[in-house]
């Protein structure tokens, strides 16, 4: 018979051989996971999976196209017959091309001119000779804005008059050239606010652009340049007003100029009969012709970077590596603001319903409270984010920072208020009692007893949380916001890379996330063990 040491030693074995069982098999698992992502990856690295070689082949081709642009409603009209063509839309045009070396799809429509600054950093791919459409692009103002039309219309005709659209075209065309524009005249009256009145601006003239369109709109050495930059700004000069260009998100363009937050839209516009409908344009400033954009699949052998020129080009040319330390500084301190917001109200809404639970006083403020947790936590944070700038503070011009603290201090709110309420009945209710016993109020028995009691508790989920509100601002691109997502896009723009400035964004919030984890870790065990003395 054994004793009860063997006995004792041979049970731990047996723990620990199954232990490693365990083990053995989640890392066989793990590995035969990374082999079956790595054999998709690669076999998405090929060429195009269809043959494009005219306009007719493409019925049952996959099209990308950018989301909201001329090219995705001719490319849906293809799709719309049936044939088997189908349409893949991307926010940025970048991200349709990096699709279309990998063999995801099969072809990009866009316009000629950035489909050649495509071209000159991806010598796999190809510009079909046969032009798929044909259109001019203008620019779109508000329905009721006729004042700012009209006289848009005559800096247009004007500029066009005077050859200097031509000239802005061929500079960026022809010469390569993207600068600054700069006015034939160096002293420029500007007008006073009547005159602002009279043309239909209250301040200066805010054009809404997408600038990932090369040649047209597009960061270089950190400021937005290309063909409309510099119309815009010769528009601007012809008028007498200062000129201020918002970057977001093409499909976010005629939205602001709707809601007020731009005067006008510049950005490779076409005019389409259901545009129309929405916004009104001006004549067109310059015609284009949309091509069809194919993989070769032949790889040029200059064309293969290492990884050392591959991370200058993302991050020391011209400095982009400021694209992410302002993404990084405006991400900080939205989430900063925004868990102090959502902080005191999730806890004041804590209180509200708690109170309301355990006495039953309270009831319509209560009632209050469960809406406005239902629509928060029934509702995406992105739908949250676009109804307040464009509905909630459609007319007021507010910084983006405050909105997008404002947008997910709300949002966090209604998880933290659940989280502290839940920290709050978990507190015997004899706290209460012996508060009250001692003669303090309501108020101060929460305030002193109850909730650092409760916050104790319910420490690690606010972390949690924390650590949720930092990912989740990584939306706020969709208003024109540089976070640190965005700034990542920007880069990628640029480069047409997308390992390394995707793979550095998350690299970035990962390291916040872990010193926000061990924070809060550290946290917790010191209040642990001032609980344990």
């Amino acid at each position: 018979m054994d004793s009860p040491k063997a006995l004792k030693n041979h049970k731990y074995t047996n723990k620990m051989l199954v232990h490693r069982k365990k083990h053995s098999f989640g890392i066989t698992i793990a590995l035969l996971l990374v082999c079956w992502l790595m054999a998709a990856c690669s076999a998405g690295n090929g060429s195009s999976r269809k043959s494009i070689k005219s306009k007719k082949d493409l019925q049952g081709a996959t099209i990308g196209v950018q989301l909201g642009t001329t090219s995705d409603g001719l490319a849906t009209d293809l799709e719309k017959k049936g044939d088997g063509t189908k349409v893949e839309r991307f926010n940025k045009g970048a991200d349709a091309i990096q699709a279309l070396r990998q063999g995801k799809i099969d072809c990009v429509v866009t316009d000629e001119a950035p489909a050649k600054a495509f071209l000159k950093v991806n010598p796999s791919l190809q510009i079909l000779p046969e032009t798929f459409d044909e259109s001019g692009f203008a620019i779109c103002v508000a329905k009721d804005n006729e004042k700012l039309q009209k006289n848009l219309n005559d800096a247009i005709h004007w500029l066009q008059k005077e050859g200097t659209i031509d000239s802005i075209v061929h500079r960026h065309l022809v010469q390569g050239m993207a600068v600054a524009y700069t006015p034939k005249t160096t002293d420029i009256k500007r007008l006073n606010q009547k005159g602002l009145a009279m043309i239909g601006l209250k301040n200066s003239l805010r054009f809404a652009t997408n600038a990932t369109f090369e040649p047209f709109e597009y960061y270089q050495s950190g400021k937005i340049v290309g063909i409309d930059v510099d119309v815009a700004h010769a528009i601007g000069d012809f008028l007498g007003v200062d000129v201020e260009i918002l970057d977001m998100e093409f499909d976010a363009i005629i939205t602001s100029v709707q809601t007020g937050k731009a005067d006008a839209g510049i950005a490779g516009i076409t005019v389409t009969p259901e545009r129309e409908k929405n916004i009104s344009f001006t004549n067109t400033y310059t015609n284009v012709r949309q091509v069809i954009i194919v993989n070769t699949g032949a790889e040029v052998a200059d064309s293969k970077q290492s990884i050392v020129d591959k991370f200058k080009s993302c991050f020391i040319d011209d400095d982009r590596y400021q694209y992410l330390l302002t993404g990084l500084g405006n991400t900080l301190l939205i989430t900063f603001f925004a868990i102090i917001l959502s902080v005191i109200l999730g806890t004041l809404i804590a209180i509200v319903r708690a109170t309301h639970e355990r006495q039953g006083t309270l009831k319509w403020l209560d009632m209050l409270c469960q809406v406005y947790l239902t629509i928060i936590r029934g509702t995406p944070t992105m739908v949250q984010l676009l109804i307040i700038y464009y509905v909630v503070f459609a007319s007021a011009d507010v910084n983006k920072v405050f909105v997008a603290v404002v947008a997910f201090g709300l949002n966090s709110a209604a998880y933290i208020a659940e989280v502290i309420r839940s920290g709050i009945m978990s507190v015997d209710k004899g706290q209460m009692e012996a508060g009250r016993s001692l003669g303090l109020s309501y108020a101060k028995t929460m305030r002193l007893i109850i909730l650092p009691q409760a916050f104790k508790n319910v420490l690690p989920a606010m972390g949690n949380e924390l650590i949720t509100l930092l990912k989740e601002t990584s939306i706020s691109g969709y208003i024109g916001l540089v976070d640190l997502t965005k700034g990542s896009d920007i880069i990628r723009s640029i480069t047409y890379e997308a390992m390394l400035p995707l793979g550095m964004v998350a690299c970035i919030y990962l390291v916040i996330v872990f010193l926000l984890y061990t924070g809060v870790r550290k946290l917790e065990k010191h209040l642990r063990r001032g609980e344990r003395r």
